[in-house]
């Protein structure tokens, strides 16, 4: 019984002596951590104070704003005067957690981002708001599903550049009273959900099909009327080179004509000459002699038919007939001529 006493005694003293110690461990974290958050925050009063560049520290005496600390040397009075507020006057960049919002046309987004704000009024950033950071981002969440759900999904990623105007136009709008500028808001990350991202995969899929085949069919279209313009091109230039051709060949004969005609021409002139001389109605009988014998000589090479004279062996009528044709003409076309003369006179 008295070692069961004993045994409990020591127990409950192990248990005091526990408990003491995380007492003392948990005071001594709570000490540590505002001892931290407290050098962190605000400096001590050292009655010399250096304050760095771009810093603002807001001075209070006896619990009453006082002034602001320059960067440089300030001097402050012991126990009167402390420091409550450091002001960064630097650009600071603020994570925007991520956030669901609803676009107009009822699609679920996941969306973060990255504000950018400046302390342009250190009496206000440190007396007009409680927590500055916080109420910027929480700000920064709300404008942004306010804006999200004034645009659809496919407005999203076009107007992204307006998108985000729009936000810092609200923000500076209700930040003006706090001392703070939004400078700029960046959108970082938007996530789809897995089904939309699908159905927008098969759409850039199906619209990239259809270019190709729009460009497949211009394509097409391009080289028929290429083929086409070349047949086209190719007629007029053969129709061109036949009419040429045509236009030679008729010169040609038109000369070939002439060439002939002044040479029957000059023949006839030179026969003329030749039968007004003497002998010369010996010479057109012997002439018409031989074209007799050649013409009959070619009888029968064109046509089976042949049409024959009853005296083919009279050779010498056939020459005398011809020579009695021969004068009457020329003793008509005399007694013409002789007949214009006297018209004439």
């Amino acid at each position: 019984m008295f070692s069961k006493m004993i045994f409990s005694r020591a127990v409950s003293l192990r248990t005091l002596s526990s408990i003491a110690e995380g007492i003392q461990r948990s005071s001594g974290i709570r000490k540590q951590l505002v001892h931290v958050r407290w050098r962190s925050t605000t400096p001590m009063n050292t009655v010399i104070m250096f304050v760095p560049q771009q810093e603002a520290w807001i001075v209070e005496r006896m619990g009453k704003y006082h002034r602001n600390l320059q960067p440089g040397l300030n001097i402050l009075l012991p126990f009167i005067d402390r420091v409550r507020y450091v002001q960064s006057l630097k650009e600071m960049a603020i994570d925007i957690p991520k956030q669901s919002a609803i676009t107009l046309d009822n699609v679920t987004l996941s969306i973060d981002g990255i504000l950018y704000l400046k302390v342009l009024d250190p009496y206000r950033a440190s007396y007009g708001v409680e927590d500055p950071e916080f109420a910027i981002t929480q700000l920064a969440q709300t404008t942004m599903r306010s804006e999200l759900g004034k645009i659809s999904l496919d407005s999203v990623f076009r107007e992204r550049e307006s998108l985000n105007i729009a936000i810092v136009e609200v923000i500076n709008k209700a930040s003006a009273a706090w001392g703070i500028s939004c400078l700029r808001y960046e959108i970082r990350d938007i996530r789809l959900p897995p089904r939309v991202q699908e159905a927008m995969q098969m759409q850039v899929e199906a619209e990239r099909k259809k270019r190709a085949a729009v460009l497949e069919s211009e394509g097409v279209r391009e080289a028929d009327i290429n083929i086409a313009e070349g047949k086209k091109r190719a007629r007029i230039l053969s129709s061109e080179a036949e009419k040429m051709e045509q236009i030679n060949n008729a010169q040609g004969e038109a000369a070939a004509i002439l060439a002939k005609a002044e040479a029957r021409a000059k023949s006839v002139e030179i026969l003329a000459n030749a039968l007004s001389q003497n002998n010369g109605a010996n010479a057109a009988s012997l002439n018409v002699a031989e074209m007799y014998v050649r013409a009959f000589g070619k009888l029968a090479k064109t046509s089976n038919t042949v049409i024959l004279p009853s005296n083919v062996s009279d050779v010498s009528g056939m020459v005398t007939q011809a020579m009695t044709v021969y004068k009457t003409l020329s003793r008509d076309n005399t007694e013409i001529g002789r007949a214009s003369c006297r018209e004439r006179v």
